[in-house]
């Protein structure tokens, strides 16, 4: 099952689900937010287009990616 998170890549916070009431907010901490990943990619991309400030560049992680042979190419 795929567990995917918004980073804004101005701030680096990350935007989930609140795991007290579901609404979406901004972490700084990626242990904070982790609890609160998204499943599919078209609900992060709302997350994304509904919460982030115009024009911020996002990116959308898939946690199940990192640290694999699949892993983000960085450079």
């Amino acid at each position: 099952m795929t567990r995917l998170i918004v980073q804004s890549l101005e701030t680096g916070r990350f935007l989930c689900p609140s795991l007290e009431d579901g609404q979406p907010v901004w972490e700084t901490s990626l242990m904070k937010a982790g609890g609160g990943v998204v499943r599919d990619r078209e609900r992060a991309m709302q997350l994304a287009v509904d919460y982030a400030e115009i024009g911020e560049p996002i990116q959308i992680i898939d946690l199940d990616r990192l640290g694999t042979a699949n892993d983000y190419d960085i450079s």
